[in-house]
């Protein structure tokens, strides 16, 4: 039975370093030098963009070893053991994202910061919201008529 239980515990570090580097990797996203770009240089222009970073992430794991016992009717027969020697398990997920919401220009008539709008956010609050008030009219005028 030790046997499995190396097994297991060899297994389950395994997972666990492979998720370590996952997580890593993923932080590695929100670092400032990865939020800001490399200047670009245009004749008497300096631009750098700026953008948000965001990372999400979960990471679970288990294991399992031992025996088992597993008592059936006195009528059928007498009752039984069935060793269970192994078990493991592990599992994890992550995001990150990131996206532009700026560009800082640096030139002659100094510094400016100019936003990046992203519209498809926009129109998306913007239908979600009218999607919204509709709903509560339509909840208002039902509650009205009794």
């Amino acid at each position: 039975m030790s046997e499995n239980f190396d097994k297991v515990l060899v297994t389950s570090e395994t997972y666990q370093k492979k998720s370590a580097e996952v997580i890593e990797k993923l932080f590695e996203v929100a670092e400032p030098a990865k939020t800001f770009s490399k200047p670009i240089k245009s004749g008497d222009y300096t631009i750098i963009t700026a953008s948000e970073a965001y990372v999400a992430m979960g990471v679970g794991f288990g294991a399992g070893i031992g025996t088992e016992t597993a008592n059936e009717n006195a009528e059928e027969q007498a009752p039984s053991t069935s060793e269970v020697d192994g078990g493991g398990g592990g599992g994890g997920g992550g995001v990150a994202i990131g996206r532009p919401v700026a560009a800082i220009s640096i030139g002659p008539d100094g510094v400016r910061v100019e936003p990046v709008v992203d519209v498809t956010k926009i129109a998306l609050a913007f239908f979600t919201m009218m999607g919204g008030m509709l709903m509560m009219l339509g909840k208002m005028r039902r509650a009205g008529r009794h």
